[in-house]
């Protein structure tokens, strides 16, 4: 019996690393980002204070999975207010009553029946001015992140970037 062994390909150190991926814990309110099964990178987050969940008009964060559908935000300064995902040339300062999303947004589209509304409710990975309430349920369904944080996240994600929330 012949053994045939192949030569590989001269293309073969061509062939890139697996695709990116993105996990995020509302138990321990952390969005980590891997590569092939390894963290690449850990954020503290904020999900909802309202709990878990999918109903329309509940501010409830969805879980199970999700795609990033759109990103915007490009090239615009950190604190930068959107409003209907246009960004309208303010500034916001960290703190007050307001909540606004900021910096940069990450939208998402849920890949499940039980999420499928997801992108119509606007479910957002984003900027805060509420930074002193990260690492604790405190949003309205999106999933707040610090200003360098999601400056950071929104350079290494594409369109099409698959997201899992899980509780």
């Amino acid at each position: 019996m012949k053994i045939v062994t192949e030569e590989p390909h001269p293309d073969q150190s061509a062939i890139s690393a697996p695709a990116l991926s993105v996990v995020v814990s509302v138990s321990d309110q952390m969005l980590r980002v891997l590569r092939g099964g390894d963290i690449k990178a850990e954020y503290p987050v904020s999900t909802s204070r309202y709990g878990i969940g999918s109903e329309e008009g509940s501010y409830k964060t969805p879980v199970g999975r999700f795609r990033i559908f759109d990103k915007v935000g490009d090239g615009a300064p950190a604190g930068a207010v959107f409003v209907g995902r246009q960004a309208t040339g303010e500034i916001a300062p960290q703190g007050g009553e307001a909540d606004h999303i900021l910096t940069r947004i990450l939208w998402l589209d849920g890949c499940d029946l039980t999420n499928a509304n997801t992108r119509d409710r606007y479910i957002y990975l984003h900027g805060t001015n509420q930074e002193a309430l990260i690492g604790k349920p405190a949003s309205h369904g999106c999933i707040r992140l610090r200003a360098n944080d999601i400056i950071e996240l929104y350079e290494k994600l594409d369109r099409g970037t698959p997201v899992e929330i899980i509780i």
